[in-house]
């Protein structure tokens, strides 16, 4: 429906074009892509044309690929830190250090979607700026934390940064570039998220051999860099004039339900799936989603408006994000665990030796557009989540108590790579498939589901392992299952809800 309109709109625009040449309707504008303002340093607002883009598309790409490269980097380089943390806070458990990363992926998840609407309605840029103001604060908060407590308050802080940063990121994409080159972009971005997640490791172990506090003040020059970059190149992208705010009980339904979903299942371990407060949360979250949902079915102003979901492909890659990342979140904190736990790797050692995992999901990532153009939308992702599979089971099948890393780790870092360099470009790439004015929103619920999932991930680690010092090889043996298992269920999300009509899509 909302397309049918949008093709009405554009034939009376056109119309109204011809019987004045040379004009350019504010409807025909507006039915197309949200509302351009004027851009900083004395651009025209209509600067941002359907057909060519914005005259610094290169330059905005680049702004928006750092701030969400650095946002999302924080995601995982914490990871390889985590045990050089806990010796920093005496009396620290697996389970409270947790919390370091729980603490992000809980907020960042609950706050993705209410930020991107708020942020179509008020000012993409302005959104995003505030964000990575946010995000660098929070980051020196971090860094200085005396308390293992503080410095997981400062990481919640760093996720509101971060929740305001990712989607609106994509969102201002869209309209700097000509429609027929939003896949290539959109494939560049997620390559930028590919390359983030599993460069975080390697990172995090360099930085972690001066001091742990270095993971979090790196982002401070960059945070400050690309804040003056973005106030001098990002143009305002807006939602059309009259348009309304969504409905504030489907948002807050939205941020309490999944707040509750994933405190839940984070907690579980640690309280116990049986006892009455996780049972009782876990309830609650079930039925705040149920009525929000309702709520979303019925309100003529969703927080997320179910004709999103129409699409099978964008429903598919919202599920399947969700299951890769429970699968992606086991990989990359099993990793880190079972090198420096079970084969007694050192920080340093442990980030080099899981550096030829970036170095491949960087090759893959950075080939993305190419690769679709030659395949198609679904098959890199049938053979990037079935790549993390393969990593998991050859682990399973070779990994012994003594260290062997060529013939029985390198080859499962191998297949992690091109599954995080092959699986996110296509599956973020379902946002492009809506409408031009719900990308940001689009991009918002899809970094939902991942973050949802690698809570769920994280937990599960935390679930297999249990909560003592020292894991056998068995326990890292039932964390690959896990993520195998992961896998198979994310590439059967991807291939039963492809799209129709298009080749490979």
């Amino acid at each position: 429906m909302a397309n049918a309109e949008t093709a009405d709109a554009g034939t009376a625009a056109a119309s109204v074009s011809r019987r004045r040449p040379g004009a350019r309707t504010a409807a025909a504008a507006t039915a197309q892509t949200p509302r351009a303002a004027p851009v900083p340093g004395g651009s025209r607002p209509d600067a941002t044309h359907a057909d060519e883009g914005h005259p610094a598309r290169w330059l905005i790409l680049t702004v928006l690929a750092a701030v969400a490269f650095m946002a999302q980097l924080d995601l995982f380089i914490v990871n390889v830190a985590l045990p050089v943390i806990g010796q920093s806070y005496r009396g620290s458990t697996l389970s409270g250090l947790s919390w370091v990363l729980n603490a992000y992926a809980i907020i960042f998840a609950a706050l993705l979607v209410p930020a991107g609407r708020l942020a179509d309605h008020f000012g993409r840029r302005r959104f995003l700026l505030v964000g990575v103001a946010v995000f660098t604060l929070a980051s020196a908060a971090c860094a200085a934390a005396p308390t293992l407590g503080v410095l997981v308050a400062a990481r919640a802080v760093q996720a509101v940064g971060a929740a305001l940063i990712v989607p609106t990121s994509l969102g201002l994409l869209y309209p700097a570039f000509a429609k027929r080159q939003h896949a290539m972009v959109v494939g560049i971005w997620a390559g930028v998220a590919a390359i983030a997640a599993t460069a975080g490791p390697p990172v995090g172990g360099l930085l972690v051999e001066a001091s742990w506090r270095w993971i979090f003040l790196i982002n401070v020059p960059i945070g400050v860099a690309t804040l003056l970059a973005g106030l001098k190149v990002l143009p305002e992208v807006r939602a059309v004039a009259g348009s309304r705010l969504p409905d504030w009980l489907s948002a807050a339904g939205v941020l309490v339900s999944v707040t509750l979903l994933v405190l839940g299942t984070v907690q579980g371990p640690a309280w116990g799936w049986g006892a009455p407060k996780t049972v009782a949360l876990l309830a609650v979250a079930v039925l705040v989603t149920a009525l929000t949902v309702l709520r979303t079915l019925r309100h003529p102003h969703p927080l997320i408006e179910p004709d999103l979901f129409t699409s099978r492909a964008f429903t598919g890659a919202t599920i399947a994000l969700f299951l890769f990342f429970i699968g992606f979140a086991i990989f990359l904190l099993s990793v880190v665990l079972f090198l420096q736990g079970q084969w007694h790797y050192s920080v340093v050692r442990s980030g080099l030796a899981i550096a030829p995992g970036p170095a491949t999901a960087a090759v893959f990532a950075v080939s993305a557009g190419r690769i679709r153009a030659r395949f198609g939308r679904v098959w890199p992702a049938v053979a990037g989540t079935l790549s993390m599979t393969i990593a998991a089971c050859y682990w399973m099948l070779f990994t012994g108590t003594q260290p062997h890393y060529v013939t029985e780790f390198l080859p499962g870092l191998f297949f992690g790579g091109v599954a995080a360099g092959l699986t996110q470009a296509p599956l973020f790439a379902a946002a492009g498939l809506l409408p031009a004015d719900r990308a940001t929103t689009g991009s918002a619920v899809l970094n939902m589901a991942r973050q949802v999932g690698s809570a769920v991930g994280v937990a599960a680690v935390v679930v297999i392992l249990g909560t003592g010092a020292a894991h056998t090889l068995t326990d890292f043996h039932h964390l690959w299952a896990a993520e195998a298992i992961a896998g198979l269920l994310a590439c059967l999300a991807v291939a039963v809800t492809r799209g129709t009509g298009q080749r490979g899509s």
